[in-house]
């Protein structure tokens, strides 16, 4: 017979292993068994924005490419205001944060982070013409930056460390981006920003400039709470590792900074310029030329500007010609009988631009199919070939755009060229001929997005609008700060 005190201690031998099981089970454990990786991050063009193809952003990439390694899907949560991000993390609402954040003394205290991805400095900004200062000694006027950014902790820094008379306003209501339009409209004189954020704004803002650096450059990385254990930190530090180690870090720096250099403030502000003036001419042949052809106006668009900056009338040494710049035979190949006629020109180039990138291989997805198809009819289909050959032995991805763009320059050496089918070619010109239609893209999906937002508040402001005699309640639709929400990359 089985006493009592033996099916007691049965039960225990059986209870502990189990009681130890859930011991051990560590946070990146819990986690993949929840199947889900709460993020918290921001609204930015350098960390996660809805693109015309959707999520989009450097932080975006990176962490669903993270979330994948670990066998989980991501989730973004947006806490209100910026540094509730942090606090998101700090009481368990998110797992980590992903949201450009500099590593500081002050944050080390109460959170940890990862291996660093990214070296950031931070810049006083201030608006072309303005007079420069050389040092916040020369400040003369009002400085705002984001409440609870690192941004303000610098200052906060500087003011206890030399500038005692310094003084800010910390902005609960405005994002940097959004800082940073105020700047370029005047309506305050400076704001702080992190190096990698200016660049990617100055394409929409030309007078936005940086005047000095605030800071020695710092590491951008993830943030992680510190109680639990250290498992879901390491995983992060291990992806970082193998990212960097096999090129896929360089390539989403690229994906997403590389081509930023490519415009100056005169390439910016005179495209700007005919946006205003020469794009509404031709902007409904464009959207119906690629409707018809399946293509994003905006892309075909940007390639009219890179061939003519719209100038129906342009004609180049070697005849091509028109808004598009097509070459007789490429005319007559889309059925184009006249290339200085804007409506046919547009639709032949949205006709060749189809056939381009339907020509590339089956296995080739979008967006690379697309800049390879366009490298393709700058350099020529034969050229592109031996670069993706040339890639392939390399041991780089002859279907990725990323790192056939690294070899195309091959193409001017003689070392390289003299073993390809289709010798010589000026390879660095593909290369700023693509960069440059993705510029201009990219600032033209920010601009249709700034004209539906702007219509949109145009239309709340219409509805709330309240009758005349009463003053005290009135609004003015100039009183509505508009501000872009980021591009595509």
């Amino acid at each position: 017979m089985i006493s009592i005190r033996s099916l007691t201690i049965a039960g225990l031998t059986l209870l502990i292993p189990l009681l130890g099981g859930c011991e051990q089970q560590t946070v990146l454990s819990r986690i993949q068994a929840q199947g889900e990786l709460l993020v918290a991050t921001r609204n930015s063009p350098t960390t996660y924005y809805e693109g015309p193809d959707g999520p989009a952003g450097l932080e975006y990439d990176l962490v669903k490419r993270f979330a994948k390694e670990v066998g989980v899907k991501p989730r973004f949560l947006f806490p209100q205001p910026f540094d509730d991000v942090l606090n998101a993390v700090r009481d368990g609402r998110a797992h980590m944060a992903a949201a450009g954040l500099t590593v500081t003394s002050a944050r080390k205290h109460t959170l940890r982070f990862s291996t660093p991805y990214q070296q950031i400095t931070q810049e006083l900004v201030y608006r072309r013409g303005n007079g420069r200062p050389r040092s916040l000694d020369d400040l003369q006027g009002n400085l705002e930056v984001l409440a609870g950014s690192s941004h303000e902790e610098r200052l906060k820094e500087l003011r206890n460390t030399g500038y005692p008379t310094l003084e800010w306003h910390a902005s609960t209501d405005y994002e940097t981006e959004e800082l940073l339009y105020l700047v370029e409209e005047q309506a305050i004189d400076y704001t702080v920003a992190d190096s990698n954020e200016l660049s990617l704004n100055r394409r929409y803002y030309p007078h936005i400039t940086p005047a000095f650096a605030l800071s020695d450059p710092q590491p951008l990385a993830w943030a992680f709470a510190k109680t639990g254990d250290d498992s879901l930190r390491k995983a992060a530090n291990a992806f970082f590792k193998r990212i960097e180690r096999d090129g896929t870090l360089a390539k989403l720096m690229d994906r997403h900074y590389g081509r930023i250099g490519r415009l100056n403030f005169v390439d910016r502000r005179t495209f700007w310029r005919h946006v205003g003036r020469r794009l509404p001419k031709y902007r409904d042949t464009f959207e119906q030329a690629a409707s018809r052809n399946e293509l994003d106006w905006r892309l075909l668009a940007a390639v009219g500007y890179q061939e003519s900056h719209w100038n129906p009338k342009a004609k180049s040494p070697t005849g091509v010609r028109g808004i598009m710049m097509l070459t007789l035979p490429t005319a007559r190949r889309v059925g184009i009988d006249n290339r200085l006629d804007p409506a046919q020109s547009i639709r032949g180039g949205a006709t060749y631009l189809k056939l381009l990138r339907d020509a590339m291989p089956d296995r080739i997805a979008e967006p690379d199919r697309t800049w390879l198809a366009l490298a393709g009819y700058n350099v020529g289909f034969g050229h592109l070939e031996d670069a993706r050959i040339l890639t392939e032995r390399q041991g780089g991805d002859p279907d990725k755009w990323a790192d056939v763009k690294q070899r195309l320059p091959l193409l001017a050496r003689k070392q390289f060229y003299s073993e390809l089918k289709h010798g010589y070619a000026r390879g660095r010109e593909p290369v700023i001929y693509v960069d440059n239609i993705r510029s201009y893209y990219d600032l033209l999906v920010w601009h249709s997005n700034h004209e539906q937002r702007q219509e949109v508040r145009q239309r709340i402001a219409e509805s709330q609008r309240v009758p005349e005699s009463d003053e005290s309640q009135q609004a003015s639709a100039a009183d509505v700060i508009d501000t872009p929400e980021g591009n595509s990359e």
